[in-house]
């Protein structure tokens, strides 16, 4: 039988930005998260140690530099997603929930054991999942996303555009 809905709207759309692609050495740089009911929280946490070039060329110069610190991030992130285990949705939860997982401690995942992947998503509808985070981003045009208006590479904006073309992909 086919599915025309998902199966919660007990959902938030995380992304992060992080220092490096090495699980060993990244850590979040911000975090970007929005619920359902469009509740959004936006942290940009402070970081002294290296990053990688890509990072430094293309995700701190997008930082606001208002930054707090892992403990106090952490403390916001836990009473932001509350109790109730919601699932998570992020574009490359292998990368996003990992570095979550760090900052938290494992023992402390607020979210539904399963992270879930939005690029997974739409490998399994067909569309190719680099067009997400592409300059054309056809996928997110063909929904009649106005893609103008999310910052690339901005952790609030990215989970914010990933609610957008969730829920526009379920109306069509």
């Amino acid at each position: 039988m086919k599915q025309t809905k998902p199966l919660s709207d007990n959902i938030i759309f995380l992304d992060t930005e992080f220092s490096s692609l090495d699980p060993y050495k990244g850590e979040i740089l911000s975090i970007g998260m929005i619920k359902m009911t469009g509740e959004e929280l936006y942290l940009e946490i402070d970081h002294e140690g290296e990053v990688d070039q890509w990072v430094f060329d293309h995700i701190l110069p997008t930082l606001k530099k208002e930054k707090i610190d892992r403990r106090e991030a952490a403390e916001k992130i836990l009473e932001f997603v509350g109790p109730d285990k919601p699932y998570m949705i992020s574009f490359v939860s292998q990368y996003d929930s990992l570095y979550l997982y760090k900052l938290l401690g494992i023992e402390k995942n607020p979210f539904f054991r399963f992270p879930f992947d939005f690029a997974s998503m739409m490998f399994a509808a067909g569309y190719d999942p680099d067009d997400f985070n592409k300059k054309n981003r056809k996928f997110l045009i063909e929904l009649g996303i106005d893609v103008e208006k999310y910052k690339m590479h901005n952790a609030l904006d990215d989970a914010k555009l990933m609610r957008e073309a969730y829920l526009e992909f379920f109306k069509k």
